[in-house]
Formats: C-alpha cells, sequence, structure tokens
C-alpha cells in the first residue's frame, strides 16, 4: 500500500521530477531513461506519434526531438495542463487509454513510460487491444516499465519505492508475462531486454 507520499508525488511536479530523476539513475539518468524506448525505432519528422499515459511531457520532450507531429493522451486535467506548459511542440488530448478518442490506424508509433503498471489486469488488456487499433500496420508500439528483478540486491530498493509510491497494480505486474499480454493483442514482440538488475522491461512490438 502506497504512503502519502504517493499523492504528493502528484500533486506536486518537482517531487514527481525529483522521484523520476533518482529512480532513473539506475539506467544513467533521466535522459537516457526516455530514450531507452526508442532504441531500434525509426523517425521521421512526419511520423504519428502518440505518448501515451504522457503525463506532464517528461518523455515527451524526448518525441519530439524527432517528429513534428507528437500526440500526447492523459487521463488527468492536470498532466494535461502541465504537459501544454512544459511541451508546448505537442499537441495534447485529455482521454482515458482504454477508450481512445483516435480513428483507427493512425499512428506510426505508440510510446508508453512507466505508466501500465498504474492498471487493473482487465483495464491493461483494454489499453493493449486499443493500441493494436489505432497503429498502422506496420507501427511499433514500445514500453518501459517495472519488471521483477532478476538480481536479487535490487529488491530491497525496488520493494521501498513500490511500498512508498505504488499501490497493488504495481506488484501484479511483476507477476505478469508483458510480451504474453502483447502477443495476445495481436502486436509482434520483436525485442525484449531488462535493466537495473531486471528492475525495468523494455519492449518493442509492432502491428503485422
Amino acid at each position: 500500500m502506497a504512503t502519502i507520499l504517493r499523492d504528493w508525488s502528484y500533486r506536486y511536479q518537482w517531487l514527481y521530477d525529483s522521484i523520476s530523476a533518482v529512480a532513473a539513475l539506475a539506467v544513467g539518468g533521466p535522459r537516457r531513461f526516455h530514450q531507452l524506448p526508442l532504441q531500434g525505432v525509426t523517425l521521421t519528422p512526419d511520423s504519428a506519434v502518440l505518448d501515451l499515459c504522457c503525463g506532464s511531457a517528461q518523455a515527451t520532450r524526448y518525441l519530439v526531438k524527432y517528429s513534428q507531429n507528437v500526440t500526447g493522451l492523459d487521463a488527468s486535467p492536470l498532466s494535461i495542463t502541465r504537459a501544454k506548459n512544459n511541451v508546448p511542440e505537442a499537441d495534447y488530448v485529455e482521454g482515458f487509454a482504454e477508450n481512445m478518442p483516435f480513428s483507427d490506424a493512425r499512428f506510426d508509433l505508440v510510446h508508453t513510460s512507466v505508466a501500465l503498471h498504474e492498471m487493473q489486469p482487465d483495464q491493461l488488456r483494454q489499453i493493449l487491444a486499443e493500441v493494436y487499433r489505432v497503429l498502422k500496420p506496420g507501427g511499433q508500439f514500445v514500453l518501459i516499465d517495472l519488471h521483477r528483478p532478476t538480481n536479487p540486491l535490487f529488491w530491497p530498493g525496488l520493494a521501498a519505492f513500490m511500498a512508498l509510491f505504488e499501490t497493488e497494480t504495481a506488484w501484479r505486474l511483476l507477476e505478469t508475462d508483458l510480451p504474453g499480454l502483447l502477443r495476445e493483442a495481436g502486436l509482434a514482440v520483436q525485442e525484449c531486454q531488462l535493466y537495473a538488475g531486471g528492475t525495468l522491461q523494455r519492449i518493442r512490438s509492432c502491428r503485422l
């Protein structure tokens, strides 16, 4: 069960950004963390990119360096307002990831960063089905999120972080075969890599 620090981290952007920066040190800092999902991805200035569950645009700021056609989606009005202020180069839409307000086959790339662990199992399946729907044939879905540590030395740090800031859905994701769920949704998994003692997973998949 998360503590009041979870609520504070969403209420105060400086606290959220500080926590994110400290957590990202395990992979070399925030810049490398947000660029990890884009490894192996080719984007042009015209590529249609969706930053799914964009939050306050922490990752969006890197996506707009590659494309002039980036859209951020988030269900939180506060996050959308912050995102517009932080990265005005992108477009933003308020909406739910499990019922995206976009037409079929709209995007060349869907990206999401440490958001899927917030979702209930049925909700997660709905989101992946929506990702498949809004991707163009050949379009890619890239993500980075939590994973069960493969190095036991990383368990104490992850457990402390999750106890302070996460809910039961994050613990459930550690037991979830995320590549398997992607395949269930019709996406072809191209690459899976683990970082930081296995506490983070990066997955690149595509719609055939």
